[in-house]
């Protein structure tokens, strides 16, 4: 663990859901509930704080992550663009097309910062070619801002909203850029190389400015402090484990999500909770998450 301590926390299974591949998990704190996706199994799923009144939808392709807007709107990927999601009917309605042009590509993960732009990443769906690239969305216009990644991850952003997370998952690499009032980034630099095991994938930040990433194939939530040195780790029943986010009433409860993808049939009968949507309380609270300012 490099000096980085085991932080304690046990990780409960909320949700036994068996995602193929678990991700973009957002707490809605007005509702008072969670949100995730399947990307490979291309459904939403929404359940209580403590995973019941659960409910599903199935997605016409390849959902990645869903955030909340000012308006109330809930807004999600698909494979060729940003949709709205329609709660009550279940409908997706195209907003805005981003990388039609590239049906090679899917999305992966999104993040709201403080400001109400939302930044996503996409990627190679096959894994191989290095065609992701990160954009910004401001609720108008989406606008591509670093490139050249086989898949993309974890938009993050630090409490005082001037450095930029971002991961190069196959690379095991997390950047930090110096992100401005106007959404340019400048100053890419490395900020974590993943060497004990798994690769970085989703990610949030809490309110001492640590970093907490989930690592696919690492059996594991790390944190990080500002100086991207390792300081904690959280332990899970699974191998594969996709995003993080803060939430509960005192933003001290982590929401987890996870994945069977990979999995040999001998693998996932032994972590029969992988796919399942976990929680684990935590000291340190998480950050309001901010809503997509979306212009009408």
């Amino acid at each position: 663990m490099s000096g980085a301590r085991d932080m304690g926390a046990v990780p409960h299974c909320l949700w036994q859901v068996e995602a193929t591949l678990g991700e973009g998990v957002l707490w809605d704190a007005a509702s008072r509930q969670v949100w995730f996706v399947d990307i490979k199994g291309r459904r939403l799923h929404r359940c209580d704080a403590d995973g019941g009144g659960r409910q599903t939808w199935d997605a016409p392709g390849q959902v990645s992550f869903i955030v909340r807007a000012e308006n109330g709107a809930l807004v999600c990927s698909l494979d060729d663009g940003l949709y709205r999601f329609i709660e009550e009917s279940g409908a997706f309605v195209p907003l805005l097309g981003v990388e039609v042009d590239q049906p090679g590509n899917r999305f992966n993960d999104g993040h709201v910062d403080a400001s109400g732009a939302l930044w996503f990443g996409s990627m190679d769906d096959a894994e191989e070619q290095p065609s992701g690239a990160l954009y910004r969305f401001n609720g108008v216009d989406a606008e591509r801002k670093d490139a050249g990644y086989v898949i993309t991850n974890g938009p993050a952003v630090a409490p005082d909203g001037r450095t930029m997370y971002h991961t190069d998952t196959l690379a095991k690499r997390i950047y930090a850029f110096d992100l401005a009032p106007s959404g340019a980034l400048s100053n890419k630099r490395p900020f974590v190389e993943l060497a004990d095991g798994g690769y970085p994938d989703g990610m949030a930040v809490d309110a001492a400015g640590h970093l907490w990433v989930a690592t696919f194939g690492g059996w594991r939530i790390d944190r990080f402090d500002p100086a991207g040195k390792k300081v904690g780790e959280v332990r899970f029943p699974c191998a594969n484990v996709t995003k993080l986010a803060f939430g509960g009433d005192d933003l001290r409860t982590v929401y987890a999500t996870t994945a069977r993808k990979g999995l040999t049939n001998e693998e996932l009968a032994a972590q029969p909770l992988a796919g399942g949507l976990f929680s684990f309380r935590v000291e340190t609270p998480g950050l309001p998450q901010a809503l997509l300012r979306l212009e009408e």
